[in-house]
């Protein structure tokens, strides 16, 4: 399920806590709004139709689309809309590429996860949790340990994709860590670094 967020009303000051809608692409999966931890909900004085929708990824197939902008009713009646998250660390295409080889090798329900990790996007399925690292720069020994930690804390395998490479120690540590490492850009498929890696494609190595 979608990791929810604590809201706090703009009028009240209630807290509760909101749990973004899944849609339904056309592909057949599901669509989350990533949202915002960080940011502040805003209440909604009057509707603008623009301000309705968000325009977001699906992470199987790639498909662009606009859905409904998460919005919550607080009990003092204010309606309180929750800010959906933005990249603005590296061509989000590449996250797309990330979601689409999870989703293939049969993670269904890839989701960009709440917390985002430094320099980078999250990823999470049932059981994995993947960072994405961006902005131009390697990936780098401390980014290799916050997601091996994260996973830890969730008995979850982990994965790492990084579109500028990885530093010599950042890929040492990650051998012996066993963290799949993999290299991104939006125009290739993911492509294995470590043995972890290959074991993590599995048969898929092998796939046209």
């Amino acid at each position: 399920m979608p990791e929810s967020v604590p809201v706090r009303c703009p009028s009240c000051r209630r807290e509760r806590r909101y749990t973004a809608p899944a849609y339904a692409c056309a592909c057949g999966a599901a669509v989350v709004p990533p949202l915002d931890p960080a940011a502040v909900p805003t209440a909604v004085t009057h509707r603008v139709w623009d301000e309705q929708w968000v325009s977001l990824r699906c992470m199987a197939c790639g498909r662009a689309g606009q859905w409904p902008q998460p919005e919550l009713g607080c009990p003092c009646g204010t309606l309180v809309r929750i800010p959906v998250a933005r990249d603005g660390t590296g061509p989000w295409d590449e996250v797309v590429a990330a979601a689409r080889l999870l989703h293939r090798l049969g993670h269904r329900d890839v989701r960009r996860a709440g917390r985002r990790p430094p320099g980078g996007v999250a990823l999470m399925a049932t059981g994995l949790l993947a960072h994405v690292t961006a902005g131009g720069r390697p990936a780098a020994l401390r980014d290799v340990e916050i997601l091996w930690l994260a996973a830890m804390a969730r008995s979850a395998r982990c994965v790492h994709f990084s579109g500028a490479g990885y530093t010599a120690d950042a890929r040492a540590r990650a051998d012996g860590l066993a963290v799949p490492l993999f290299a991104l850009t939006a125009a290739t498929p993911p492509r294995p670094l470590n043995d972890a890696a290959h074991a993590f494609l599995g048969p898929a190595a092998d796939w046209d």
